[in-house]
């Protein structure tokens, strides 16, 4: 199953997808080589900073193991201002990446040689070349 790996770096963000399953067994906070997901990435320093499964259940680093669990919250994930005491129950994932996890949140440790805007450099065009026009619609009356 592929991953979706969103790579964040200061203020900009790039989009990966990854069929192999060099990540599974990693957990939230850990950090690896940037070489494991993409070989353009070698000499940089990722740290895992969360991510969801297939059904959209996010990752909790405080959760062990890679099971469903339903933790009680008083902030975080879907929890709005409420009266103060307030505690929810949510489903979330654990801590750990599994097969079953879809997308995965990495932020920059240290930078590589090469900036990232080079390497995903189909990822990093203006706006205007990334919009294919519509059609024109001829209207008769």
């Amino acid at each position: 199953m592929p991953f979706k790996i969103n790579i964040s770096e200061k203020e900009k963000s790039w989009k990966l997808e990854v069929q192999d399953e060099s990540l599974v067994g990693k957990s939230v906070g850990d950090t690896f080589d940037g070489k494991e997901i993409k070989p353009e990435l070698a000499g940089y320093q990722m740290q895992i900073t969360g991510g969801s499964d297939i059904a959209g259940f996010p990752l909790s680093k405080d959760v062990e193991g890679i099971g469903l669990s339903k933790v009680l919250l008083t902030k975080g994930w879907g929890m709005r201002n409420t009266r103060p005491g307030v505690r929810m129950r949510k489903t979330v994932r654990g801590k750990n990446i599994a097969s079953n996890t879809s997308q995965i949140n990495i932020k920059v440790v240290k930078a590589g040689s090469k900036p990232l805007a080079e390497i995903f450099s189909d990822q990093n065009k203006p706006a205007e070349e990334k919009a294919e026009k519509a059609p024109e619609v001829s209207q008769t009356a």
